[in-house]
Order: structure tokens, then C-alpha cells, then sequence
């Protein structure tokens, strides 16, 4: 597994990045060797934040913890994303065997801070669409912890499509019907 370790408003010893890699490394039985990890470290109001992202097989398992204790918020995330991989394990396991951790490059770049009153883009982001089911596109949404994913559906000739959390608890679907 490959390391990245980044420190925003902190600056911390290299035991604090030898313990994370050593407790990220016990997740390493559920990738194979190309996996990499992302280790972001800061301090936000007297709380040590621990954001963990680790990219293996077209899959992102990512984990945000903060504690008092930075070695406590280490291991709070990385808990995290043990319990994720646990809890959607048959439905990982199906993908893994698919197609067995495919590296695909992800490409994120910044545009510079806008002026008020200017509708800006101020992230832009890139990433390789690939064609899934719908199922596998929520659970990739639910790893990463975010509130919508877009894909190419494979129900529906590879069109674009977006699946997204609803207020209700469900599931929504928009898909391109050209």
C-alpha cells in the first residue's frame, strides 16, 4: 500500500505518521498491493481531525474522525473504514471479483480564491466515469459519505446519471433520457 500523508495547521513527529501507516496498514488484507492511502492531518478548535481516503479497485473508502488525541482520531477512522468494508462486504466482494482492484488515475486540481459577487468555480474536479449498476453506484456514494455520485449506467446504455440521498432516507435516481 502507498502513503500520503498531508498536515494542515500542524506540524506533527514522524512517530504520529509511523503509527498511522502501521494502523492503516492492518486494512491492507482487504486490498492487494496497489491501494493508496491518503492521511490528511490537521487541528480545528483544540480537536486533532484524522481524514483518512484510501483509493483501491475504482472504490474510495474514506474516513473523518476528530478526537482530543490524534493517536485516538487515527484510530477512531480507521475503525471507520474497517466497519464499512464489513458491513458491505458481499456486495464488495462481487465487485472485487469483477474486476479485481483496476488503478484508474484521478486528477483534482484548484482555481484561486473568487471575487464577491462573481459566480466562480472555485473546485474543479475530474475522474474517470465508469459504467456500473446502480447498485454499485449508491454504494460507492455511501462510502465516500457523500450525498450524491454521478456515473455511467449500465442499465441504460452507459448513459450519464446521478443517484442521490433523499431527506426520507431512500434513494433518487436522475438519468439522461435523450
Amino acid at each position: 500500500m502507498k502513503f500520503q500523508f498531508t498536515e494542515k495547521k500542524v506540524s506533527l513527529p514522524s512517530n504520529v505518521h509511523a503509527y498511522a501507516e502501521k494502523k492503516v496498514m492492518k486494512l491492507e488484507r482487504f486490498f492487494r498491493d496497489d491501494a493508496e492511502a491518503l492521511v490528511a492531518f490537521s487541528v480545528e478548535k483544540d480537536r486533532n481531525k484524522v481524514e483518512i481516503t484510501i483509493h483501491a479497485a475504482n472504490t474510495f473508502f474514506r474516513a473523518s474522525e476528530a478526537t482530543s488525541d490524534m493517536f485516538a482520531s487515527i484510530d477512531a477512522a480507521v475503525s471507520t473504514i474497517e466497519r464499512q468494508i464489513r458491513k458491505n462486504k458481499t456486495r464488495l466482494a462481487r465487485r472485487l471479483r469483477q474486476d479485481a482492484f483496476v488503478r484508474s488515475a484521478e486528477v483534482t486540481s484548484f482555481a484561486p480564491e473568487p471575487e464577491e459577487n462573481n459566480f466562480e468555480i472555485v473546485r474543479f474536479k475530474e475522474f474517470p466515469m465508469k459504467p456500473m449498476t446502480r447498485e454499485e453506484a449508491i454504494l460507492q456514494m455511501n462510502l465516500l459519505e457523500h450525498n450524491f455520485f454521478a456515473f455511467k449506467d449500465e442499465e441504460n446504455n452507459q448513459a450519464f446519471a446521478v443517484v442521490y440521498k433523499r431527506n426520507d432516507g431512500g434513494y433518487g435516481l436522475i438519468e439522461n433520457n435523450e
